[in-house]
């Protein structure tokens, strides 16, 4: 069972990029989806998530109306991340746990899934 992120890379401020991420293994229909991010020298934090329906959704403040994220099936989720500053840039990891709350809850522990990061770098 794994998440699979792709669509990283390196942009301008201002430019955007979309995030994907896919669920193999199992069906992660009972499972929140979402994003957390880490940049160098900082704590993980979280980004977004999206509910098992992906009727709510959660986002940081500080990605607030630039960020969106959407579900296309039980296993794909995606980031869609507009007007990108430099002080986005970090390692962005999809994650799956049983709500939106536990999944915030468990950054640093008992998150049911990670997948492995991609880079985003944003440059001035």
């Amino acid at each position: 069972v794994q998440l699979q992120a792709c669509g990283g890379g390196l942009v301008q401020a201002g430019g955007s990029l979309r995030l994907s991420c896919v669920g193999s293994g199992r069906t992660f229909s009972p499972y929140a989806m979402g994003w957390f991010r880490q940049a160098p020298g900082k704590e993980r934090e979280f980004v977004t998530a999206i509910s098992r329906s992906g009727g709510s959704t959660e986002y940081a403040d500080s990605v607030k109306g630039r960020f969106t994220i959407s579900r296309d099936n039980e296993n794909t989720v995606h980031l869609q991340m507009n007007s990108l500053k430099p002080e986005d840039t970090a390692v962005y990891y999809c994650a799956a746990d049983a709500t939106i709350t536990t999944m915030r809850r468990a950054v640093n522990r008992g998150m049911h899934y990670w997948g492995k990061g991609t880079q985003v770098t944003v440059s001035s």
